[in-house]
């Protein structure tokens, strides 16, 4: 028996008792198109529709959610790791109860843990799957190592992409890096597009068409549409004021998008009843597959 196999029995009781939580990861080809912008306000939707909504910003040194909200966490997931911190400590409050965990180093620190603090750290994130009904891992963009492994370890994966050439090309580019990984299966990852920025609702479904046919021809890998988003100044003004547009404009026309998008992914749910497996299992896996690598 591998020093894998013994860590996940000691920890499978915890994660067997938890796992009712939806967990989606939101990441780009490129950085700028959005990706934090979009989880934020997709957060703010779904809480707006009843559930309980946390997100992770895992977009590690940028701490662009705790930037877009004005708010300064107090911990982040370091200290979850290191300072006997746990999971109501580190979780910081937004808007409409929408909550966020800064990652900092802690989810980068997790793949040099020692079983016991592994097994410790994982009862810890087992309460989070208490706590949460949709968790959002807000990636960093690219193809960089620590942004593919959220991608591999999540069920359900939103790419965000705009109308620039650069936008189309590296999302496939990150659809050919993850494709690649061996720990990839194609029939268990539900990988969905947002078309964001666009000047009509024919240009978002472009852009989907544009990145299913080659993701389809030279990666067998099938996407699905879940929306665009469309240009909006008000968009940039939120920005500039550190407050998500959903609130800011919400009678904008991005907000309004941002409700059809958040309602359809609900609408996913309902239709498509399968066993989730919560965000302990997630980092268990997480760490699992940093560690065949070192």
């Amino acid at each position: 028996m591998d020093q894998a196999e013994q860590l996940r029995q000691r920890v499978s009781q915890q994660v067997r008792h938890s796992g009712s939580t939806r967990v989606i990861a939101v990441t780009s080809g490129k950085g700028g198109v959005g990706k934090t912008s979009f989880s934020v306000n997709l957060a703010i939707q779904l809480t707006k529709r009843g559930k309980r909504v946390v997100i992770i910003d895992a977009d590690f040194g940028l701490a662009n959610v705790e930037i877009m909200l004005g708010i300064r966490p107090k911990y982040n997931m370091a200290d979850l790791i290191y300072n006997d911190r746990n999971i109501d400590d580190i979780i910081t409050k937004g808007p409409l109860d929408i909550s966020f965990i800064s990652g900092g180093s802690g989810v980068q620190d997790m793949v040099n843990l020692d079983k016991e603090q592994i097994r410790i750290l994982i009862s810890k994130l087992a309460r989070l799957d208490t706590l949460a009904d949709v968790i959002i891992i807000d990636t960093g963009a690219g193809i960089a190592d620590s942004v593919l492994e959220f991608v591999l370890n999540s069920p359900e994966v939103i790419i965000v992409a705009t109308p620039e050439p650069t936008s189309i090309t590296d999302a496939y580019s990150l659809l050919k890096a993850v494709n690649r990984s061996k720990e990839f299966l194609v029939d268990e990852k539900k990988m969905k597009i947002i078309a964001n920025r666009v000047g009509t609702r024919e240009e978002g479904k472009e852009i989907y068409d544009k990145l299913n046919i080659v993701a389809t021809k030279f990666l067998n890998i099938q996407l699905e549409y879940l929306g665009a988003i469309m240009q909006d100044n008000n968009a940039a003004k939120a920005v500039m004021e550190q407050k998500p547009v959903s609130l800011a404009f919400p009678n904008s026309i991005s907000t309004k998008c941002y409700q059809e998008i958040g309602n359809r992914l609900l609408e996913i749910e309902e239709a498509v009843e399968e066993p989730r497996e919560g965000i302990a299992k997630f980092f268990l896996d997480f760490i699992r597959q940093n560690r065949r690598k070192v």
